[in-house]
């Protein structure tokens, strides 16, 4: 199974943008893509925690309201979308993987199981596993997996397998080969480029 990273199916097509993400299911693709909480309570998908990068703008997004980030994106022709114009387009259809970037309050946790709650192809997935935990304090059934980045050790990601409630592992290339992370039973991805400018993430146990 593949699962476009950001929605950059090739390289003619950028991050975390509608247009993206309609390419990668017109080809029979999932997606992922990064959320984060702005001002006004919405989710929009988006990498980075502040316009820096993509806008050079020192501004963060957490501090925004949507209607700003609308204008201004509009204006570069870079929209940056909500979580819920993904949802509708994926037709429920595809598999989504939904990473959280910020640490989310309870309340925006609840929130976003709410607007998922339609769409059964949706996972969650963190580098801030309290993200997840906390996720499944509120609902028990809800898909999710572990993020873990190359400075992760052995012991941690054997240690997190005891939660037989997580459904999969996003990983560090360099953890492929170790056996122990091989013999683990989870559906384990990792992310990597193919030599068509493919950025997924795949299904690799």
């Amino acid at each position: 199974m593949h699962i476009i990273h950001r929605g950059i199916v090739n390289k003619k097509f950028k991050e975390n943008l509608l247009s993206s993400f309609k390419k990668s299911f017109s080809l029979g693709f999932g997606i992922e893509t990064d959320i984060h909480v702005t001002k006004d309570k919405e989710f929009v998908c988006f990498h980075d925690f502040t316009l820096n990068r993509i806008f050079k703008k020192k501004m963060s997004i957490k501090n925004l309201n949507y209607s700003y980030i609308e204008k201004l994106s509009d204006d570069k022709n870079k929209r940056i979308p909500l979580l819920k114009d993904v949802l509708e387009i994926s037709k429920n259809k595809y598999p989504l993987f939904i990473e959280l970037k910020p640490k989310l309050s309870k309340k925006n946790l609840q929130k976003i199981i709410k607007e998922t709650s339609k769409y059964p192809k949706c996972t969650f997935i963190s580098f801030n596993h309290k993200n997840i935990f906390n996720l499944q304090k509120i609902k028990s059934n809800i898909k999710v997996g572990l993020s873990f980045s190359n400075i992760s050790s052995i012991k941690e990601i054997i240690n997190a397998s005891k939660n037989k409630k997580v459904n999969c592992y996003i990983l560090d290339k360099i953890f492929l080969n170790n056996k122990k992370i091989q013999n683990l039973k989870i559906e384990k991805y990792t992310s990597y480029y193919d030599p068509n400018w493919l950025r997924k993430i795949f299904l690799y146990n």
